[in-house]
């Protein structure tokens, strides 16, 4: 049963309501209970997260990574009463390992990683991340990268596209989907949200368009995954935030659609088995596990969070501890 924090004891958000942030302060708290603690906000966003672990944490150094200067930018803005105790790194997650060298702190207490696209990335229609707004085919985490969502949409061969479809967006309808983007960029170049809303409604049958919300949504998920190489980031990143973990170091995860959860899932479960061979009645140190789970399953944004803060909606939240330091580090 999760705790009930004081909510006053929360800082102000300015408008922006960090996710679960009385659950992700709850996982974390006993990792950060000793002297100088460090903690990682790999995703930083606007710092709603990091402002609350520092203003908990009396002691706590944070490191912050984000790949988006704009998030950079308003986070050093609202952490500035904490500046001595924060390090904020343009980067991105996977280059976590680096960050912290960089930094000085190899070894870390806790690492929360809130994955997705955040609530300013959504907001600001030039973006081109959502859409509700007719925008630029953009979706860039980082403007100075080259590939955007317009050259996805106009240049990838409908076979790739079919398959980016398929596999980051879970669009049953891929292949109508994509080969009507094939047509119709033949005609005409695709450079606006609006037109390829259009375009995947027209490719979706009328019976599926009349539920489950908005019929791009899968799309733009999809091609949102594919310019920013999000599974490939957090795929890399987390083990190398389990690598970074003292004894007693935890690491929270909040993810926002199935296949990071699942990515999520798979590397804690890898984590937390014994890898000796089945039968033997003690297993060897070298095979026990590093690491524990502390959540059963993924757990869910209580409903009263949701009707507060409906982009939690999707949050699913896991965490681990390590409790055990590799052989050869002992």
């Amino acid at each position: 049963m999760r705790a009930e924090n004081d909510k006053h004891d929360l800082p102000a958000s300015g408008g922006h309501v960090p996710v679960m942030l009385e659950r992700v302060l709850e996982l974390l708290a006993p990792a950060l209970s000793g002297p100088h603690p460090v903690v990682v906000d790999a995703n930083l966003g606007l710092g709603g997260h990091a402002e609350a672990l520092l203003a908990a944490h009396p002691s706590l150094h944070l490191v912050g990574i984000d790949r988006d200067p704009t998030a950079i930018e308003r986070s050093t803005a609202r952490l500035a009463p904490y500046a001595d105790r924060t390090t904020l790194v343009r980067a991105v997650s996977d280059e976590l390992t680096e960050v912290l060298a960089d930094s000085g702190h190899p070894r870390v207490n806790g690492v929360l990683f809130d994955l997705g696209v955040s609530s300013p990335q959504l907001d600001e229609a030039e973006r081109g991340f959502a859409y509700s707004y007719d925008a630029p085919l953009d979706m860039r985490m980082d403007r100075d990268q080259e590939l955007t969502a317009e050259t996805v949409v106009n240049t990838y061969p409908v076979p790739q596209l079919i398959r980016i479809l398929r596999d980051y967006g879970e669009e049953r309808f891929a292949p109508r989907v994509a080969h009507l983007i094939g047509k119709e960029r033949a005609k005409e170049a695709i450079t606006s949200t609006k037109r390829l809303a259009e375009i995947v409604r027209e490719a979706i049958p009328a019976a599926t368009r009349r539920t489950g919300g908005n019929p791009a949504k899968r799309t733009f998920q999809a091609l949102r995954i594919e310019v920013n190489a999000e599974l490939t980031a957090l795929e890399r990143a987390l083990p190398a935030a389990l690598d970074a973990l003292t004894l007693g170091g935890r690491v929270v995860v909040l993810a926002y659609h199935s296949l990071e959860d699942r990515l999520t899932k798979q590397v804690l479960a890898t984590r937390t088995k014994e890898t000796g061979p089945p039968g033997m009645p003690v297993p060897l140190p070298a095979h026990q596990p590093r690491f524990a789970l502390l959540t059963r399953g993924a757990e869910l944004p209580s409903e009263e969070e949701v009707a507060r803060n409906p982009r939690a909606a999707s949050a699913r939240c896991r965490a681990a501890e390590r409790i055990r330091e590799a052989v050869d580090e002992e």
